[in-house]
């Protein structure tokens, strides 16, 4: 059965080796966040590194491949100037990911997003469908969210209120990120 993987990509305000406490809220928001979401029925995995030298540029990411972000990413790539977000996770469906992303402890930080994040006017995350057996790497993510962004969503490159089936069909009017009106 194909799962569901699912990208985001934010840009932050100042980079992560900022001392300030706008940065430090988000570091301290980082470990409680990823735990919530790991228990969230649905999730299956997460990208984590396995080692590497303090950057995500330098880390080594195993079966999920090189790290590799969008070309409108132009901060920096050091430990001293990453400024950026990101996440790469699989899942059994994009309504799962869904409710894991807008419940609880992440949406408890996605409440304070205007405070860590740049406004960029590009999309945050891109859903895509890949077979069971398959690991999605972070260039997959790349290029997805990039088509997202030249093209809108397609069966390869979703978002949560524009989703699609396994099957490449319209995933209907409530997509993975609404919900049905009563009586509807």
């Amino acid at each position: 059965m194909p799962r569901a993987a699912l990208y985001t990509f934010g840009v932050l305000r100042s980079p992560l080796a900022d001392p300030g406490p706008l940065t430090r809220a988000f570091q301290d928001s980082g470990e409680p966040v990823y735990d919530a979401v790991a228990r969230h029925p649905g999730y299956l995995a997460r990208a984590e590194s396995t080692g590497g030298s303090g950057t995500p540029f330098d880390a080594d990411w195993g079966a999920w491949g090189e790290f590799a972000v969008p070309a409108w990413y132009d901060k920096g790539r050091t430990a001293d100037t990453v400024a950026l977000a990101a996440t790469l996770s699989l899942w059994t469906d994009p309504r799962a990911a869904f409710d894991a992303v807008y419940s609880g402890a992440h949406r408890e930080a996605l409440n304070r997003r205007a405070d860590w994040f740049e406004r960029t006017g590009r999309p945050g995350h891109v859903c895509w469908w890949v077979a069971e057996d398959a690991i999605p790497g972070w260039r997959d993510g790349v290029a997805a969210l990039e088509h997202l962004d030249a093209h809108g969503p397609a069966p390869h490159a979703f978002t949560f209120p524009h989703a699609f089936t396994p099957e490449g069909a319209p995933a209907g009017r409530e997509g993975a990120g609404h919900t049905k009106s009563p009586g509807a």
